[in-house]
This record gives structure tokens, sequence and C-alpha cells, in this order.
């Protein structure tokens, strides 16, 4: 199928007119992002792995024509300060003085001494997912703002317990708060852990109930088997977002079988998962920004 006829097929599921054709999630662009990542090895805060993904989503995002901001901190761990670096671009929106939309994913790695952990989809998939949402929403017209967030510091230096995780998220919410900018961020959607070739998405408990309705409904308009009804809880960088009173939603897959484990690596992932991720987020894109006018 090519990327016309499924733009095509994806809007007249969402009841749009044939002639307003929205954008296009390209996967095969995608994947080759997701390739790009894998071979730079592991890539945890605080690394020359890190900072040589940086540099290649700096350049992806520029090439799309956007402008990168970077928002450096220096996160307490308990191996000591580790210095960290949150990305951020925003593609124009027609209501200025609104807020903006804020799509997230975390692009490190988690730090593991015993083997070498080149999350495929646990790292990857989410910043090669937001790569080629950036080049499929550039030509589009956003009822408001959208900013691409990648989020360093997801994973835990040591253990996930008490505050060692979402340090990038934590840092992001609290500058947000000290600006009194909290309330510009009018929802966050998270996307984590989407690559998996057997793709399981299920409602997270914790997320905002319309934003969560939102995004299921269309799953539902494209008959997209991957996207469950079933509730499950789940921590992860949402949280920091929903407790600043900002509507958040995790789309993630934990039912992925080499999480945190050393075959986390290219064939685990599907350029087929992130075709569906992309096409469900974009076609719930028109009724979450309605609900945010």
């Amino acid at each position: 199928m090519t990327p016309a006829l499924r733009v095509l097929l994806i809007t007249l599921a969402a009841g749009v007119g044939a002639g307003a054709i929205g954008p296009a999630f390209d996967s095969g662009r995608a994947y080759e992002d997701l390739r790009q990542l894998v071979a730079i090895g592991p890539r945890p805060s605080g690394s020359p792995g890190i900072q040589q993904t940086r540099e290649y989503i700096k350049r992806q995002l520029t090439a799309a024509g956007l402008t990168v901001d970077e928002q450096r901190f220096e996160a307490a761990t308990p191996l000591g300060p580790v210095p960290m670096v949150n990305l951020r671009a925003t593609l124009p929106g027609a209501a200025r003085g609104r807020g903006r939309l804020v799509i997230g994913g975390h692009y490190d790695t988690k730090l593991f001494r015993e083997f070498a952990f080149v999350g495929a989809s646990d790292g990857g998939s989410s910043a090669a997912f937001l790569l080629e949402l950036a080049r499929a929403l550039k030509g589009r017209t956003n009822a408001l703002p959208i900013e691409l967030l990648f989020l360093d510091g997801e994973e835990a230096v040591v253990e996930w317990r008490g505050t060692d995780h979402t340090y990038g998220s934590r840092y992001y919410v609290q500058e947000a708060r000290r600006t009194n900018a909290v309330q510009d961020i009018r929802a966050f959607i998270l996307v984590d852990m989407i690559g998996d070739r057997e793709l399981t998405i299920r409602r997270e408990q914790n997320s905002t109930g319309w934003l969560t309705d939102a995004i299921w409904d269309a799953a539902h308009r494209l008959k997209r088997p991957e996207f469950l009804d079933a509730h499950t809880p789940i921590e992860d960088d949402h949280l920091e977002f929903l407790a600043a009173g900002i509507p958040s939603v995790d789309i993630i897959d934990l039912e992925y079988a080499a999480w945190h484990q050393p075959d986390d690596r290219l064939d685990r992932v599907a350029a087929g998962s992130l075709q569906a991720v992309g096409d469900v987020l974009i076609a719930a894109l028109p009724a979450i920004e309605a609900r945010l006018k």
C-alpha cells in the first residue's frame, strides 16, 4: 500500500472528506531512524552514546525545518550527579496564546554493566517515532502548537524506586511550575516502547480519561487490534505531568518480552508497529485539538 493510499484510507475512516488529505506517517523512515540509533549502541544518560544520539536527533529535526531547544540540567542520582538534556522542537499552531500540546518520549537507554543494552524498543522506538512525527506534521495546519519533547533520564540509573527515574520529565514539569507556565501545557501524550513486533497497547489506568478515549476511538475506527481496551497501571514519565494537573496519556507496550533484556534489538521490533501508533495518533489529533480549543 502506498503512503498516499494509506492516508486516504485513514482520513476516510476518521470521517474526513476525501479532499482533506492529512499528514502521512512513514514507518520506513522511522525504522531507518531506529536503525541508526541502535547502531550507536548503549545510550544511557551522561554517556558518549547519548551525546551521539542528541546530535543525530538535532540533525534530523533541523533537516525537517525545526528549531531545537536544549533544556540542560544536572540530575542527582544514586551514582552521583549526571548531566542530562531534554530536547524540544515546536510545530506552529493556528491558535496562539492558548498554550500547546506536548507529545513526548524518552531517548535514553537503561544502564547495564553486565551486557550492552541497545534499547531498540525501549528508548529507540520513541525517539524514532517522534522524529518521523515531526516530518509528518510539519506541513499540517495544527490547531495549537505541538511541541515534540525528547526526554532524557527516564530510566533508573540503579533501580526504579524513590526518585531514581523520570529525571527529564520531573525537571521539565518543575521548570514549568517555577515559571508559572504549567497552564500553557494543555495536554501531554507520551509514547514509550512502541516498536514490539507483537505490539500490545492497553489503556493506561492513571491516564486522563478523555485523552485516552480520543486515542482509542481513533484506533477502533482504524481497526487497529494492537490497541486493547483492558486497563493496566504503569509508572512512567506521564505521572509527573498528571501530578501538575496536566491531562496526560501513556501509549506503551509493557508486555514487551525483551524489556530490559540483551535481546531488545532490531530483530524484536517492526516498522509496522511504529506505523500503527503513528496512524492512530494522527487520526486522533482532530478530536484532541477540538477538546483543547
